[in-house]
């Protein structure tokens, strides 16, 4: 124990999410037989995991990297794929492991039967996203995404519409937003597709952050779960600090015998967490 004393605990609710961790899984048993694979973006959107797999063999390759690989196997990771690597990898001898997310993939099929009956398809996600770009192939990249409803002041909008949502987004958000689209008089058809270990650690964590004197977030800076995650904690308790590793600590942040509360995101390992308990209870 440290001068400090700082009593220090983890969220037992955070960590990663079933999907991340069936894909990495998947990941090391394939690494620990063939002592390589390649994968598709980023396995989670987290660096220090990333570096942590990339040491034992992962080759973390992007769709142009995908059109030259022949007669090899490739991940593809939680967050999914458009119809069109699928095509790529049977043309080139492409073993896929496919780790898609299956909360992910019943959002893939819900929206692809939508299109299929020609309806209109607007999608609440994060611009550019690997799972909103899997989402979007499924209607010939014809959905209409939108990360903040403000974006859609000036567009013209079908009267009548289909709504769907990225599966780690706010259920608060995704609820605001379909209330405001029908009072702008649409006839929206709302599928309400978030993930619910996700959205259940939005109702979890205010009662988490409160309990404690300071707050350390954990998470990799892409990550979009864990921007609204840390704003949930930072809301329930001003004291929070958003860390992605061990060295953005330091003890001028806390006062002795602080009661520290460490979470993180859905893709924040749990021996990094580890680590970040390990530092404070030095201080």
């Amino acid at each position: 124990m440290g001068a400090y004393q700082l009593q220090v605990q983890i969220d037992a609710d955070s960590g990663f999410c079933f999907g991340v961790v069936y894909a990495i899984d998947m990941a090391e048993e394939i690494l620990e037989q063939d002592g390589y694979l390649y994968c598709l973006g980023d396995i989670v959107h987290n660096d220090e995991e990333v570096e942590r797999l990339k040491a034992k063999g992962l080759r973390i390759i992007d769709h142009s990297q995908l059109a030259g690989l022949h007669n090899e196997k490739v991940l593809i990771r939680a967050h999914g794929e458009a119809p069109e690597t699928y095509r790529m990898a049977l043309e080139n001898n492409i073993m896929l492991i496919d780790a898609s997310c299956p909360v992910v993939l019943k959002l893939q099929n819900r929206i692809k039967t939508s299109h299929d009956d020609n309806e209109k398809i607007v999608i609440f996600g994060k611009h550019g996203h690997a799972e909103v770009i899997g989402l979007q192939g499924q209607t010939n990249g014809e959905a209409l995404v939108f990360q903040d409803i403000a974006e859609l002041d000036n567009v013209e909008l079908p009267q009548k519409f289909t709504l769907y949502s990225q599966t780690t987004k706010s259920t608060d958000k995704f609820y605001g937003i379909k209330s405001e689209l029908l009072n702008r008089g649409y006839e929206v058809k709302a599928n309400d597709t978030i993930c619910r270990q996700v959205s259940n650690r939005d109702k979890d964590l205010p009662e988490f952050a409160a309990r404690f004197d300071k707050i350390v977030f954990v998470s990799g800076k892409k990550s979009s779960n864990g921007k609204v995650l840390f704003e949930v904690c930072r809301k329930h308790n001003p004291n929070t600090y958003f860390v992605s590793a061990v060295d953005e600590l330091s003890p001028d942040m806390f006062a002795p015998g602080d009661k520290v509360g460490i979470s993180g995101a859905t893709s924040t390992p749990m021996w990094l967490m580890e680590q970040v308990k390990a530092e404070l209870e030095r201080y």
